[in-house]
């Protein structure tokens, strides 16, 4: 996997300050997509034990609220093979620090799965369950609204990821 870009200190993508790691790659080809480039998946820097490593690092500062996921699009299947052992050890390292996702796919709250079938892989289902905050749904542009929080379209939910699977019925964490 390769990413586009890291925010060491970003506190747009998630609530307090957050590391924002933006992963290469994404096939939603959303129109009018604010991060287009990072749709080639080979676009930016390999995702290496180096930038792993530094990520862990900087995310053990004590303003440093967690890490967002972006893209691309983090739960492309190649990209989850690769974060699932990464965020396991942000989990098991940081208990504290809170995991955010954005995905332009709609998660099933009943399965914990994705519901585009073809997108769920061995991984997807516990790399899932490690986040705190899911926003879910691809960028809508007709659908576009500035006075949203966290997310760009009215048809993107901000859910409570642990209530949810818990729940197994969609928890939002804010409107």
């Amino acid at each position: 996997m390769n990413y586009a870009t890291i925010k060491w200190t970003d506190i747009a993508n998630g609530e307090g300050v957050r590391i924002s790691l933006f992963v290469s790659g994404c096939t939603h080809r959303c129109k009018n997509c604010f991060n287009e480039i990072a749709w080639d998946f080979s676009y930016g820097q390999p995702f290496d034990e180096h930038i792993q490593e530094k990520i862990l690092s900087e995310l053990g500062s004590s303003f440093i609220t967690g890490i967002s996921l972006l893209g691309g699009e983090p739960l492309e299947p190649s990209n989850q093979e690769a974060l699932y052992p990464f965020i396991k050890k942000v989990r098991e390292r940081y208990p504290d620090k809170t995991i955010w996702c954005y995905t332009g796919f709609v998660l099933d709250e009943k399965t914990g799965d994705l519901k585009e079938k073809h997108k769920n892989t061995d991984y997807t289902k516990s790399l899932i369950a490690l986040f705190d905050v899911l926003v879910d749904g691809p960028y809508v542009e007709d659908l576009y609204d500035i006075r949203l929080k966290f997310r760009g379209s009215s048809n993107q939910r901000v859910i409570d990821v642990q209530k949810t699977l818990q729940e197994k019925a969609c928890v939002l964490y804010m409107d």
